[in-house]
Parts: structure tokens; C-alpha cells; sequence
């Protein structure tokens, strides 16, 4: 095994955004069950090392790609496109605007205590996030960096209202 094999190399899945869940938690669980350090308790120091270096590579690499939010930045970066770098945070203004119409909804109902608002913000914003997805998908399929680029700094906007939603929600049920 290679350490410094991506992470789809390291699970055998194609490098596609379009991943199949339950083929990588399946691959994932096998390689655990190959390296898990519990295995080398009783291995020379070396091997044990090894061991907890594979262990920590490999749950990095399936918490990266099980999230479609980190699996599409990681695609970028394999790319040559790192967000983190990125000091241009420049947003298109229509999509600013969606933004600030969001979370005066979110606060209006967080301040009438409206809970069924809240659900049905929190639904639209996810049927939203799954169109946006699926473009995403279709972009970085077609290597169109720069427009996947923006796509995902704006699900990284969107990602956080409903985060923040999340909250309101569970501050309104406690």
C-alpha cells in the first residue's frame, strides 16, 4: 500500500464525485480490518507505527470522501485548485443576495420561535443544496474547474446556513 496514494487510489473507487456510500464504507471497513493497529499490538515497534500511520490515513481519506462537501474540495485540490488557499471570496451578487433573503427568514423565525418555518427552511434549503449537487457533480465530470470552484464556495455558504439552522432548531426543542 502507498501512503501517498489519493484517496480514491487508496479505496480503488474511480475519482468521481459520484460515490457510491456504501462501496466505500464497505472498502473502508476491509482496509481497518488490514490495519487496524489492534492488529500489531504484539508487532515490532516499526510495524505498529505503520499501522497507526495507515489507520490515521485511511479514516482521514473516508471522512474526506463521504461528505460530498469535502469530497468535492479534495477533487479540486487534486486538480490544482485549493479553496483554502484562495483569498478571492468574491460572490456573484444574485447568490448574495439569496443569501441575506435566507437568513432574514432564518432570523424572523427563529425570533417568532416558528418552528414548522424553520423545517421548511431547512427543507427548501436542502432540495436546493441536492440541485447544486448534482451541477457540481456534472462540472467537475467535465473538469470545468473554475464554475465547480465557485459551486462549491457557494454550497460552503450554503452548508453553513443550514448548520446554522440546525442550531435554531435544536435551541427551539431544548
Amino acid at each position: 500500500m502507498d501512503l501517498s496514494a489519493d484517496f480514491f487510489t487508496l479505496f480503488e473507487l474511480p475519482r468521481d464525485f459520484r460515490v457510491d456510500i456504501a462501496e466505500l464504507d464497505t472498502r473502508y471497513r476491509a482496509m481497518l480490518a488490514r490495519v487496524h493497529p489492534d492488529r500489531f499490538a504484539q508487532a515490532p515497534d516499526a510495524e505498529r507505527r505503520l499501522s497507526m500511520q495507515w489507520a490515521t490515513h485511511a479514516n482521514e481519506a473516508y471522512q474526506t470522501l463521504k461528505k460530498p462537501l469535502t469530497r468535492a474540495r479534495y477533487l479540486l485540490r487534486l486538480a490544482g485548485r485549493d479553496l483554502d488557499g484562495e483569498r478571492s471570496t468574491t460572490m456573484a451578487p444574485d447568490f448574495l443576495m439569496e443569501q441575506m433573503e435566507w437568513r432574514e427568514g432564518v432570523q424572523e423565525a427563529h425570533q417568532a420561535g416558528d418552528h414548522r418555518e424553520l423545517e421548511s427552511l431547512h427543507e427548501r434549503l436542502r432540495a436546493d443544496m441536492r440541485k447544486r449537487y448534482d451541477r457540481l457533480a456534472d462540472l467537475l465530470a467535465d473538469k470545468r474547474i473554475e464554475e465547480a470552484s465557485v459551486a462549491v464556495r457557494q454550497l460552503m455558504f450554503l452548508d453553513k446556513l443550514r448548520q446554522e439552522i440546525d442550531d435554531v432548531l435544536a435551541e427551539l426543542d431544548s
